[in-house]
């Protein structure tokens, strides 16, 4: 007699730019790998205008969303609160064995929510980073999402210790490397099939053999005329030594026209790049300086060095191991890392544990097995 093997369905939900990356590689591993699961992806809309979601989803060969949110922006709550309300209808209507979440975006917080009240199980991808920062959004999101997962999927060993401390079962809990840097790896390597010319901004690398990436996003740095005015202003001093490129997010360029600042022209400028470009730029860069924290990760996994323009990092691998430098906002710091840098005395050069371009692998098989003990 014949056994039909079960199958658990399970939504993968992504929001926001950084989900993008992180569920590629889960997908992928999907299509390629025999595992139990019927899997939709459910955009939520949290970012969506062209240039910060839908080229991920061609670039990154994501497939079209089974269900598309259209949440858009709106305050914290706002957005949330769209997100559970439209996030509960679909779970009502097509019942998921299994949602999974990424990250720490209030996607991520709001679906965690509503699978939790339903009863669906949660895995929490990404799980156990702690700035200790209670005022970032995104550490509240990543606090209250751990509180109620059921599976907790570990970037790095601090994760685990967080998690522990925080009094979940062990046998929950699962250091499994970084989907993001499976993504990266893959991506990188599909880069070497591109032609030179495929990107604007390869004209800036062609003239510059040598040159630095910056972003710069978080309200913390953006929307203070003051804090803005002292990192353009440290930005230009390192750009009297080494030019830049400079990706400007819609927020900060508002506020840079906002509070009547100059970019110097040793900074160039260009509108948000879809990742295969930015990738292409910062995996070739002598420094990276960023606010962002999944740049900090990427740059630790190709060895460039990274100066990361905050007071505290939830990614403490990246500075313990890797070549991240934690410099917060004060415009001297800023200009002393980078100059250590170009002297050669930055940050030591290390690949974490199981950033090895399988976690995808590990956390399906994982889930797997434990969706059919349950």
């Amino acid at each position: 007699m014949n056994t039909i093997a079960q199958t658990y369905k399970m939504f993968i939900v992504a929001g926001a730019r950084p989900n993008f990356m992180k569920i590629a590689p889960i997908i992928r591993e999907l299509r390629r790998g025999s595992y139990p699961f019927e899997y939709k992806l459910v955009h939520t809309g949290q970012h969506y205008d062209k240039e910060m979601s839908d080229v991920f989803f061609e670039e990154l060969e994501i497939p079209s969303p089974d269900y598309h949110l259209e949440v858009g922006s709106g305050s914290h709550a706002e957005q949330t609160a769209k997100v559970m309300v439209r996030f509960e209808e679909i779970c009502m209507k097509d019942r998921p064995d299994l949602v999974m979440v990424v990250g720490d975006v209030n996607s991520t917080l709001a679906c965690s929510i509503v699978a939790k009240k339903l009863g669906i199980k949660v895995a929490h991808v990404e799980a156990g980073l702690r700035s200790g920062d209670i005022t970032m959004p995104e550490e509240v999101n990543r606090i209250v999402t751990d509180s109620i997962s059921d599976y907790f999927f570990v970037t790095e060993k601090s994760g685990v210790s967080h998690l522990l401390a925080e009094g979940k079962r062990k046998d929950s809990i699962f250091f499994v490397g970084h989907v993001m840097i499976d993504n990266l790896f893959h991506q990188v390597e599909k880069l070497k099939h591109l032609a030179p010319t495929a990107f604007e901004t390869t004209i800036f690398k062609q003239r510059n053999p040598s040159y630095g990436v910056v972003t710069l996003h978080r309200p913390s740095n953006v929307d203070s005329p003051e804090t803005l005015a002292g990192i353009v202003e440290a930005l230009a001093e390192v750009s009297t030594a080494l030019p830049l490129i400079f990706p400007i997010h819609p927020r900060t360029q508002a506020n840079i026209q906002k509070f009547g600042l100059t970019i110097p022209d040793s900074i160039v400028t260009t509108k948000p790049l879809s990742y295969m470009e930015f990738l292409n730029l910062f995996k070739d860069a002598r420094m990276v300086l960023t606010d962002s924290g999944g740049i900090q990760e990427e740059t630790t996994a190709l060895g460039v060095p990274c100066i990361t323009l905050r007071d505290n990092t939830e990614r403490p691998i990246t500075v313990e191991e890797g070549t991240n430098v934690i410099v917060g906002s004060d415009p001297a710091r800023i200009v002393a890392e980078a100059r250590k840098v170009l002297s050669g005395s930055g940050a030591a050069r290390k690949k974490p544990e199981l950033w090895d371009g399988k976690a995808s692998a590990r956390i399906l098989s994982v889930l797997s097995d434990a969706m059919r003990a349950d």
